[in-house]
């Protein structure tokens, strides 16, 4: 990993009890960062403590579902200055649009939510805390550029992600606002296993054989672990990116190419 130093900043991680936000989070305290950690899980709190103990930095963890405007304000009542958004949570689940079960509709329903109102609610509340020189990044996906059969709510949420970060560059330029995107491809989560397997069970193949499938369609082999996401977020929060604004970037190991 590059040497960042990110000492004295204050940092906002939404969905950093495991997988890419936890990563990131890890990434930005190793930096020097003292962070703020939204999540659902009850988690939150011991891995706040466990990275403030083991980088000595201040780290809080907050238990907050993104798309509550009040527990928002509760978290957001605690904390003076932020220097970077990561407004990483989101929820990934197949939405079949053909299918009989009218659950899919309530799972929709509630993608939107977290992915979509979720991301502009946390916004809303960072920003009069934030000033010039300010980062926000987004987590979207590969899936933000392109799309995959029975995921059309996640898909459709990580496009608008993408058009949001765009449209929050332009709004929030004159205030030297810098607002870019992470497009993942196939990273190991929890989340993603459980698509996979879904996927799987859909197309009739085994796990390990659509796997196969995918890992052949990428540049460089293999499947990404959540650490390996982490630099392109501190970049993209660093002085390194002062000129980089409304890009949507994707580290996917050269699957999408785009």
């Amino acid at each position: 990993m590059p040497a960042y130093d990110f000492s004295g900043r204050t940092v906002v991680v939404t969905g950093s009890f495991r997988g890419i936000g936890h990563g990131v989070a890890e990434g930005f305290a190793k930096a020097g960062a003292d962070l703020v950690l939204i999540d659902m899980e009850a988690g939150v709190k011991e891995v706040a403590a466990a990275m403030a103990a083991a980088h000595g930095v201040s780290v809080t963890g907050h238990v907050a579902d993104i798309t509550d405007p009040a527990a928002l304000d509760a978290v957001f009542a605690t904390v003076d200055h932020i220097d970077v958004l990561v407004n990483n949570a989101g929820l990934e689940l197949v939405t079949p649009v053909e299918s009989p079960d009218p659950a899919v509709e309530d799972t929709f329903r509630r993608i939107v939510d977290i992915n979509v109102m979720g991301t502009f609610y946390v916004t809303r509340r960072a920003l009069p805390k934030m000033g010039r020189g300010g980062r926000i990044v987004i987590t979207s996906s590969m899936w933000g550029k392109t799309a995959v059969a029975e995921m059309s709510a996640y898909c459709a949420t990580k496009h608008a992600n993408i058009g949001f970060m765009r449209s929050l560059a332009m709004e929030l330029g004159p205030r030297g606002i810098a607002v870019n995107a992470v497009c993942p491809g196939w990273v190991k989560t929890v989340a993603s296993m459980r698509s996979l397997k879904a996927m799987a069970e859909s197309s009739g193949r085994s796990e390990d054989a659509l796997l196969a499938e995918i890992m052949a369609a990428q540049a460089f082999d293999g499947l990404m672990e959540p650490p390996d996401m982490t630099d392109m977020y501190l970049f993209l929060a660093s002085d390194a990116a002062r000129n980089i604004t409304g890009q949507a970037v994707t580290v996917d190991r050269g699957e999408l190419l785009a």
